[in-house]
């Protein structure tokens, strides 16, 4: 069943986000959101995720279905190491798979290192890795390359590949080539 948007609307105070906006998505397809800074990107994915509400519209074909999601903030638990971070929401993975899932990132021995210690892009791996190892039919990815090298970026691109499965994947990006190396079946523009 495919997520779809319906004249939708989102206003905050008096800047209108979405007007009359329609989307749809067929199931397990990759969709990148493109456009400025501004422009309702982040907005588009909290109402999927269903973190705000439009205010007015319909979105359908998300009934029953589990969603993760990494957010432009990393939002770890400060405290806590990666390896933590990650077996919270990887509903029983073992350890030794996750091991794996950070080596892939190239976080191989930092798992065990409080996330308040480690650098912008190690966290961000973390972010991503938690994200795709928790159970999700949607993986919602809010600018998950910020912070990268070039080849890590390339890195996470080819964990992200090799792990999307069956999932309906929809990642909000400033940059094209981003959508092209994860084969985006559309790039929507946002406005």
């Amino acid at each position: 069943m495919p997520i779809v948007m319906e004249h939708i609307e989102k206003k905050y105070g008096e800047l209108t986000v979405f007007s009359d906006y329609s989307l749809e998505i067929d199931e397990g397809d990759t969709v990148c959101l493109m456009g400025a800074s501004g422009v309702g990107k982040t907005t588009l994915l909290f109402m999927l995720a269903g973190l705000v509400k439009p205010d007015k519209g319909v979105i359908r074909g998300l009934e029953g279905k589990k969603i993760s999601m990494v957010f432009q903030e990393d939002r770890l638990i400060e405290w806590a190491d990666a390896f933590t971070n990650v077996a919270l929401a990887a509903n029983g993975s073992d350890e030794a798979f996750l091991r794996r899932e950070f080596d892939a990132v190239g976080l191989d021995g930092y798992e065990d290192k409080p996330v308040s210690e480690q650098s912008g892009g190690m966290r961000r791996r973390v972010a991503l890795v938690r994200a795709v190892c928790a159970e999700s039919d949607v993986l919602l990815l809010d600018e998950p390359f910020s912070g990268l090298d070039e080849a890590t970026k390339q890195k996470v691109i080819r964990y992200l590949l090799a792990r999307k499965k069956d999932r309906t994947v929809i990642l909000a990006t400033h940059d094209r080539a981003d959508a092209e190396k994860l084969d985006a079946k559309m790039i929507h523009y946002c406005r």
